[in-house]
């Protein structure tokens, strides 16, 4: 050992067991018998052991040298106290190492006597008094808190849920634990329609589905009387006598007939004398068939409308110009009742020379009654319907044909009517039809 060398001599006393350890500030030699234990450069800290045996069985000394750059360096560092820990083991005290940790604050307690340079490692944790106090491997203060580690990766997405919007009904109304968030619930004894179910996992509140009873309705009107019942079995009782004779009525009146009725038509007696009251289906003056009377007088200018007594031969073209509008016979008004007339001198004014108008209007009818009649004309739509419905199936009409109406459709085409189903039709005027002429007196 060099001579500048200072040395402090260490005692740690445990039961049965007394340890020397010697312990010297050093410049840079260290005294060195061969046998080095540990180092630590950092804190300058070399611990030389050697041993030897007392003669003595129940002590066991135990010396070496713990050289230190820095005493205070110890009470800094926990590494220097575990090597003062590590020296120990390897010197063989291991059984009472764990002896050193004796500080409150989890430190080894080394006290140091500043007179006598004796170091004790006492059992408590506190130094005889004229010691000092050398805590080796306090806990130092807590670090601050580190950088905050970068996200995780995000977790793997959970399975779907219960799709919402179902309506749902039951006998009270809805917990919060029935359904899913958008669902509907019905309570069926209430009649109360909640939802759509919160987010949250709530209900709103119900909305009530029947309505407040209404104002009483006003009294119906007294129901028609029944039948009276059946005439309850009686007594057979004897005849009462015959009342005397009851005063006579007065006279009835006769129901009033507009028109002034005609008495020239002809009925079962076929043309022998042509003086019976005119009625439908009956043989007119013109010898023809009357479809109409107008009892009520609705019609101005005629009481009577008669069907000639046969189709016109041959079949004629409503006009043979199809380019020109007739603006008398045609429209509603042109399809009306006792509208032929009118249809037809329209037509012959615009077409002298040909058509199914022509035809009608220059008929003159056979000889009846001792006379003929030259007034025929081309009856309108609804003439033509009227002795379809009034006739039925009478006059000898062709039923697979179309009949000519002098109504017209339009420039080019002429209203027709069907014998066969009463159906309205119409066609190109240069077709072909049949022509049935009509009278009026």
């Amino acid at each position: 050992m060099e001579e500048n060398s200072s040395l402090l001599k260490l005692q740690a006393i445990y039961p049965g067991m007394i340890v020397y350890l010697w312990v010297w500030a050093y410049g840079s030699n260290v005294f060195n018998n061969g046998l080095t234990a540990l180092t630590s450069q950092s804190l300058g800290l070399v611990l030389l052991l050697h041993h030897s045996c007392d003669t003595r069985k129940s002590v066991l000394n135990i010396c070496g040298e713990l050289m230190v750059k820095d005493l205070s360096s110890l009470s800094r560092n926990k590494s220097s106290v575990f090597l003062l820990v590590l020296a120990l083991i390897v010197g063989g005290i291991s059984a009472q190492a764990t002896g050193l940790l004796n500080s409150p604050t989890g430190g080894y307690l080394i006290c140091v006597n500043p007179k006598t340079q004796v170091v004790t490692h006492p059992s408590i944790s506190k130094c005889p008094k004229g010691y000092e106090k050398l805590i080796l491997g306090v806990q130092g203060e807590p670090g601050s808190t580190g950088i905050t580690g970068a996200a995780g990766i995000a977790g793997k997405d959970g399975s779907n849920g219960k799709d919402g919007k179902t309506l749902w009904n039951g006998v009270k109304d809805p917990e919060s634990t029935w359904g899913a968030p958008g669902d509907m619930f019905i309570n069926a004894t209430t009649k109360v329609l909640f939802g759509p179910k919160n987010l949250d996992g709530s209900w709103p509140a119900g909305v009530a589905m029947v309505g407040a009873q209404g104002a009483t309705g006003l009294t119906g009107a007294t129901g028609v009387a029944g039948p009276s019942g059946p005439q309850g079995p009686g007594g057979s009782g004897s005849a009462g006598a015959t009342g005397a004779a009851g005063a006579a009525g007065t006279a009835g009146t006769n129901a009033t007939i507009a028109i002034t009725e005609s008495f020239e038509c002809d009925g079962t007696d076929a043309g022998t004398v042509a003086d019976e009251k005119c009625k439908i289906g009956m043989t007119g003056p013109g010898g023809g068939l009357i479809f109409f009377v107008d009892y009520n007088d609705q019609y101005a200018g005629f009481n009577y409308l008669e069907a000639g007594p046969a189709d016109l031969s041959p079949s004629q073209a409503w006009s043979n110009n199809s380019t020109v509008s007739v603006s008398g016979a045609t429209g509603w008004a042109a399809r009306a009742v006792g509208r032929g007339q009118t249809n037809t001198t329209a037509i012959l004014t615009a077409y002298p020379t040909s058509g199914a108008a022509v035809s009608a209007g220059s008929y003159v009818s056979p000889t009846f009654n001792g006379g003929t009649k030259d007034d025929w004309f081309l009856g309108s739509l609804g003439e033509m319907k009227l002795m379809f419905d009034n006739l039925q199936g009478l006059g000898g009409f062709v039923v697979t044909s179309y009949y000519w109406s002098s109504t017209e459709k339009n420039s080019t085409n002429g209203e027709l009517f069907s014998v066969l189903d009463g159906a309205l039709s119409y066609a190109a005027k240069t077709n072909t039809a049949v022509v049935r002429p009509v009278r009026a007196f």
